[in-house]
């Protein structure tokens, strides 16, 4: 195989969409004594942020899991790292880039997974005629949710730079086009209201786009054998279909068989010309597997159940904080359920006095200098403000949220 295909291609020093990609959301301070790149910098902050702490409570495809071995977030995005970078390095692109970009891509993720992000969707839309999806999500918890500790032990916001936050609210979207090509213009990414409406702006961000799906097609079907959600007829199915998709040779339906072959198909077809690619049988086969996953697992009756439990629990909590609105009094509010639900009155107080204008002494005493991003004057200001803050939560603390609502 032909090593760096790419070479002159990737996100460098010198390269035409440089000076953009590094363009930083906000001011973060330069040391004069640090070693580290614009991109790694970047991957530390992230890596060190609560959000992608959360990710480990967080559901891939089977909720609140007691099993240690099934899939979580935080595992997920470590495997989207691990083949992006896999294929970067092999294509002569930036590695660092991408990593940044594949650790951070699910950081907006709500609980209970894909069936939660549905919930905050159906509320946004019906209560302030909004749409919630976790790509833009997780850009709005990079750029104004997540922060750090600066020198002063302050804390303020991530500050990433544009080609990270491009990548992150581009990262979603299905591969059954033939290629994946950059975009070369440089958008307000909050332009973007819908996901897929846009390529990415850098080959590394195109690259986490697929790698995304290489990562969690056989892992999916990994736990569910773990889970004996699948049989063995169904397992005879899938392979099938796989063996009837002619020159893939797909020798085990198991993770480390598909990310393999997968890799070495994309590497093998991938360049500047073509784009970011499979071969056509690939292609189709990796279609094939996610319709197989979505009929005998995505949808399997055992999930179903706990989607109702997942719609439940949101939507009660949601419910409870949106009928403390008073406007300038809803802090108070608040605070008067600590009597009741201790656990939801503090978690919630915390959020406002964060990110809302509610207490600036009391933002004063939690040393933070992040930007204040909710009008609590303002009634969808605050319905929005509840959304991001269930938005944040791992599966394990909203049902302790939730149990909290329900006992006498």
């Amino acid at each position: 195989m032909q090593k760096g295909k790419f070479k002159n291609s990737g996100t460098f020093l010198g390269s035409p969409k440089w000076e953009k990609s590094i363009e930083r959301y906000g001011l973060l301070e330069n040391r004069e004594d640090d070693i580290r790149t614009e991109f790694w910098r970047d991957y530390n902050r992230i890596l060190h942020c609560k959000a992608y702490r959360r990710l480990k409570h967080k559901t891939q495809v089977f909720f609140a899991t007691t099993n240690d071995h099934i899939c979580t977030r935080i595992e997920h995005v470590s495997h989207v790292a691990s083949v992006s970078e896999t294929i970067s390095k092999f294509l002569g692109l930036n590695t660092e880039l991408t990593r940044a970009i594949a650790i951070g891509h699910d950081l907006g993720h709500a609980p209970f997974g894909h069936k939660g992000e549905v919930v905050l969707n159906q509320i946004a839309k019906k209560e302030i005629n909004q749409t919630f999806w976790h790509e833009k999500n997780s850009l709005w918890f990079i750029d104004k949710i997540e922060t750090l500790q600066n020198q002063e032990g302050r804390k303020e916001n991530l500050a990433l730079t544009y080609a990270v936050r491009d990548g992150i609210i581009s990262h979603c979207g299905e591969v059954n086009e033939n290629a994946i090509f950059p975009r070369n213009a440089a958008i307000d990414l909050y332009e973007i209201d819908r996901p897929n409406q846009y390529s990415p702006y850098t080959w590394e961000a195109c690259v986490v786009k697929i790698a995304d799906k290489i990562s969690y097609l056989g892992r999916d079907i990994e736990d569910a054998i773990s889970l004996k959600i699948l049989s063995r007829t169904q397992l005879k199915e899938l392979k099938l279909i796989s063996d009837k998709i002619t020159n893939t040779h797909i020798r085990e339906i198991n993770n480390t068989v598909l990310m393999h072959d997968f890799i070495i198909n994309l590497c093998q077809m991938s360049s500047p010309e073509d784009g970011i690619r499979f071969s056509d049988d690939y292609l189709q086969l990796i279609n094939s597997i996610k319709k197989f996953n979505y009929r005998n697992i995505y949808n399997h009756e055992r999930l179903v159940h706990f989607h109702k439990y997942a719609e439940l629990i949101i939507t009660s909590i949601f419910d409870v904080l949106a009928n403390l609105y008073t406007k300038e009094k809803t802090v108070d509010e608040v605070k008067k359920l600590q009597g009741t639900y201790p656990l939801l009155s503090d978690s919630f107080y915390d959020w406002l006095v964060t990110y809302s204008e509610s207490d600036f002494g009391q933002r004063q005493f939690y040393k933070v200098d992040n930007a204040v991003i909710y009008n609590l004057n303002d009634y969808n200001d605050y319905l929005m403000s509840i959304i991001h803050y269930l938005s944040s939560m791992t599966d394990n603390f909203i049902i302790r949220l939730f149990n909290e609502l329900t006992k006498f």
